[in-house]
């Protein structure tokens, strides 16, 4: 198994002195840090004898939730339709770097299913943090995309969205003792807490909370509501919509290119959510104030 998330460092802190002979003051002590470490993701597939292994990404992660985790990724990336389409999901030793064992996890996917390379490129095209055409951005979005953007009679009250946080903050535990991750929730739309998932890479927690509700089967979430802890970025309103999620608040701001994405595809997106207060960038007409 993959080490704890969460490791022990002996560090030094400076603190200013209470009896005023010094400015500062250095003790050496204990500190706990959130554990990053790689996870490759590979997939089988194909038919009878010609089955193959391919890599499809190598992501820095905290450990655990890790078969969450890429089962989220395939499905956010379009690679697979739905949880049907998996056989079994398990984990490989990596014989060249052995202080990380357990660092590959390989999902066999059923015979029959097609895989198509162009949806490795379509996720390389879209996580990268240069200049990208916002209409082909979307478009590519739209290829894989499979919950058409509809009426619906979501309603939620105001003062439900501005209770999420100090929900969330109280279920972040390994928050708690590092301050160094982001996180994704999950609530229904009364305000309840469903599910939280932590990691150090925002679009892995996202990722650790589809996949979870993936192998479930309660997808598409369309009648719940995702907190996110950080920014909303394009990249994380793709795997948003992919997952059907109508309602997307964020602590941080938005993107441009986020806001565009919900307005196209109908999602409700709430950012700067903290303080008792909030914007809503799109999908107002399901926020009661």
């Amino acid at each position: 198994m993959r080490k704890s998330s969460v490791e022990a460092i002996l560090v030094g802190k400076v603190s200013s002195r209470a009896d005023g002979e010094a400015p500062f003051n250095l003790i050496e002590t204990e500190d706990l840090l959130a554990v990053e470490e790689p996870l490759e993701i590979r997939i089988l597939y194909g038919e009878g004898k010609l089955r193959q292994q391919k890599s499809i990404s190598v992501t820095m992660c905290t450990p655990g939730n890790d078969f969450e985790l890429a089962r989220g990724f395939l499905f956010t990336e379009g690679i697979i339709r739905g949880n049907n389409d998996i056989l079994h999901t398990s984990t490989l030793s990596n014989n060249i770097t052995p202080e990380n064992k357990d660092n590959i996890v390989l999902v066999e996917l059923k015979q029959g299913i097609v895989f198509d390379p162009k949806k490795i490129e379509r996720h390389f095209y879209t996580s990268s943090s240069c200049g990208v055409c916002g209409k082909t951005s979307i478009g590519a979005v739209k290829n894989v995309f499979d919950h058409p953007p509809g009426k619906d009679s979501i309603r939620i009250s105001s003062s439900v969205i501005v209770e999420l946080p100090a929900l969330l903050k109280k279920n972040q535990e390994i928050f708690f003792h590092t301050g160094g991750l982001h996180a994704s929730a999950l609530f229904d739309l009364n305000g309840n807490l469903l599910m939280t998932r932590e990691d150090v890479g925002r679009h892995n927690a996202l990722d650790k909370l589809i996949g979870a509700a993936l192998a479930a089967d309660d997808l598409p979430l369309d009648h719940h509501i995702v907190l996110l802890s950080g920014r909303a970025s394009f990249e994380l309103l793709q795997k948003a919509a992919m997952a059907g999620i109508r309602v997307i608040c964020a602590v941080g701001a938005p993107s441009s290119l986020a806001v565009e994405m919900a307005k196209e595809f109908g999602i409700t997106l709430i950012g700067f959510l903290r303080d008792n207060r909030f914007n809503i960038y799109s999908g107002e007409q399901r926020i009661i104030l």
